[in-house]
């Protein structure tokens, strides 16, 4: 079975507690949707909740960038991509894509790296050889993909 890509593993609507006094989605909610992405993400290559318990192990997220790219609001359905751009034994970098899923425009992106996390001494560390070759297959299929706009992006203002 081939691995989608990129993977489309999460869909949500924006709840009315997400809205700021603009009257669009706030900037903090963005980043929470974009998490929930990264929880079905890490679901799909095995890193979840029983993994982490088995392994003591867990993953935090040494970096990211969020882009807001057009606005959504109150009760818009939003659906998510993730592309896996790159990883080695003990850390991934991936990049999800938020769409309005009925005007199919994109609404922001996000850009994260992941460190797996040893508890016992709460330092990076290797991840289990299954998780290492779930990877590895998706990579074999999101490497055929265009690295997504932005990736890799600094933050900084153009100078004229």
């Amino acid at each position: 079975m081939t691995t989608p890509a990129p993977l489309a593993l999460y869909r949500t609507n924006v709840r009315p507690e997400w809205i700021d006094y603009n009257g669009h989605m706030n900037v903090a909610y963005y980043v929470l949707a974009f998490d929930y992405a990264t929880d079905a993400f890490l679901d799909y290559i095995g890193l979840d909740h029983a993994y982490k318990a088995k392994a003591n192990v867990t993953t935090f997220v040494a970096d990211m960038n969020v882009t807001y790219i057009q606005e959504v609001f109150e009760g818009d359905p939003i659906r998510f991509t993730t592309q896996l751009l790159e990883f080695d034994g003990k850390k991934c970098r991936y990049f999800h894509s938020m769409y309005h899923a009925e005007k199919g425009y994109l609404a922001a992106t996000n850009e994260l790296l992941s460190l797996h996390i040893d508890l016992s001494t709460r330092r990076v560390g290797e991840m289990a050889p299954v998780i290492t070759q779930k990877l590895s297959e998706i990579l074999e299929e999101h490497g055929k993909l265009e690295i997504p706009a932005g990736a890799g992006r600094i933050l900084g203002m153009r100078r004229r």
